[in-house]
């Protein structure tokens, strides 16, 4: 017990106590903005020595660019595998169509009805949560979103009627599209710009194979199984990637852990003014204490949810109609995720007619859209390593260009392959192969146009990808609505062409870029900005 005694011996007494707090009193609370490089005044003891309560763990308040390598790698994993198994979702859905329809009854436009619903709620959502993102930071989005999508894949599977099928399709586009559109916030959270390309291969990669893998799983179901199981699947794998995220992903929005920094250490300070201690610290200036507490100038600049609400819907409308860059890569892009989501219902019509595939057979031709994507993601990590490692490659927006100026012809190459190879007298694995050379034009163009808008737009880079992002998923929603009635009316050859067509006159596009970029960038009051 005697060295309990001897510690009550340097405890302040009820009179310093008092004449503590008066001191306080004396003293107006000074607040100095905090950032992740501000240095933490020390600890003050007080007349007997004693400092007081024990700081609080900071670690988990340091800025995303700091971690670790493994720790950095390891989030975006994670986040690239909840990608996967959200993307995995509208393919999914098309290997039940002919179940859909001998059950309820509806026609084949109808039951297309199906993926539009998903693709306009997956391009309008974002738009709305975004501000959420902002201002709670990407882990709880995340996981709320996760929920949300696990309930609307059980509800499709347990749903009677064709109407709670399209709520609960409704229901799965709002929260898929948080997992599709806020992973690339969060490679931008963990990595410089001159590192991001790597990170974002690998999450282009995994939102393509995803797409690949849900047509050719759920035809095997499908082909075996009824409807339901194609539902139950998602929310089996989706239940475990939530509970991945709620015991794994770890906050990566820098500003809210600067703002629970802040907050931690204001707490603190009250904790030790609480107990009698001193809560002040030395000044920087001129030797004399302060009492000083944190604030973040970020919390401080955000307007109220709803007008960032606002914001999120009305400035990358702003950005597509006023940036000549915006508009023609939202164009590119939506054009070759149009080609992605056609591919849902042209693969199932082409092979079915031309070689006699049956469900589970047309599904597997999507192996090859999950396989070039893979291939695509590898092509580009090793091109962005040799660039870094020999320089080879300007440090500009441009720069990010050169080799979509190349590999974004793989995409109308591929579609005129595939038209003049959709033969019953061809064998199958041509057309196949068009497909993933298809996919692999696709991916180029996606990696192109999110990171020359992120380089080239910096503070508003978040609403030019947005602006995009609408674009390529309305077109994805209303375009395969039509695929049927252009490839029975212009033959699989004539629309294919046709659509090749369209691709090789939009893939000029980079190419206006390399040469014109730096001159439309500096006549543009947003880029740079």
């Amino acid at each position: 017990m005697a060295p309990a005694a001897q510690s009550n011996e340097n405890l302040p007494s009820p009179r310093e106590e008092r004449m503590e707090d008066e001191h306080h009193e004396e003293l107006e609370i000074e607040f100095r903005y905090l950032t992740f490089d501000t240095p933490l005044p020390p600890l003050q003891q007080n007349e007997n020595g004693v400092i007081g309560p024990e700081l609080p763990d900071l670690g988990r308040c340091t800025s995303p660019l700091a971690w670790s390598r493994a720790r950095k790698i390891f989030i975006t994993w994670l986040s690239c595998l909840s990608t996967l198994v959200t993307t995995y979702t509208p393919g999914a859905y098309t290997a039940g169509l002919d179940q859909y329809k001998a059950e309820w009854h509806v026609d084949a436009t109808m039951v297309y009805t199906g993926i539009t619903t998903f693709t306009l709620c997956f391009a309008i959502a974002p738009m709305v949560l975004a501000p959420f993102s902002e201002i709670q930071g990407r882990r709880p989005v995340f996981v709320t979103a996760g929920i949300v999508y696990v309930i609307s894949q059980i509800g499709s599977g347990v749903t009677a009627s064709y109407a709670g099928m399209l709520v609960t399709r409704a229901l799965a586009g709002v929260s898929c599209s948080v997992f599709s559109t806020m992973v690339g916030g969060v490679v931008s959270d963990l990595y410089e710009a001159a590192e991001r390309n790597t990170a974002m291969s690998i999450f282009t990669g995994a939102a393509l194979c995803g797409t690949g893998l849900g047509p050719l799983v759920s035809s095997i179901i499908a082909q075996h199984t009824s409807w339901r199981w194609i539902f139950y699947v998602q929310a089996i794998s989706c239940g475990v990637v939530v509970m991945s995220l709620i015991v794994f992903f770890n906050e990566t929005r820098g500003s809210v852990l600067l703002s629970r920094k802040a907050k931690t250490l204001n707490t603190y300070y009250d904790t030790r003014e609480r107990v009698g201690l001193e809560g002040l610290v030395e000044s920087f200036d001129n030797g004399q204490k302060l009492r000083l507490r944190w604030k973040v100038k970020a919390d401080e600049e955000r307007a109220t949810v709803l007008v960032l609400i606002k914001i999120s819907l009305l400035r990358p409308l702003r950005l597509l109609w006023t940036e000549s860059v915006v508009f023609w890569f939202s164009l590119w892009m939506s054009f070759a995720w149009s080609i992605l989501y056609m591919t849902f219902e042209a693969i199932p019509l082409v092979f079915s007619v031309n070689h006699d595939f049956d469900t589970e057979q047309t599904g597997l031709v999507f192996i090859s859209i999950s396989v070039a994507s893979l291939i695509a993601a590898g092509i580009s990590v090793f091109l962005d390593h040799v660039s870094r490692r020999k320089r080879t490659v300007s440090q500009t927006p441009e720069g990010r260009l050169y080799p979509a100026c190349l590999q974004s012809m793989l995409l109308p190459i591929g579609l005129f392959w595939l038209g003049w190879t959709l033969f019953s007298s061809v064998h199958w694995i041509v057309p196949v192969l068009a497909v993933g050379c298809i996919t692999i034009g696709i991916f180029s163009v996606y990696l192109a146009v999110f990171n020359y808008l992120a380089d080239t737009y910096h503070v508003y880079a978040s609403s030019a990808i947005a602006a995009q992002s609408f674009c390529r998923n309305v077109f994805a929603a209303v375009l395969p609505l039509c695929t049927d009635q252009m490839f029975n009316a212009l033959t699989f050859q004539g629309a294919s062409s046709l659509l090749g067509g369209v691709g090789v006159a939009l893939s000029i596009v980079p190419w206006v870029l390399v040469f014109y970029g730096p001159r439309i960038r500096a006549r543009s009051r947003l880029a740079g900005a």
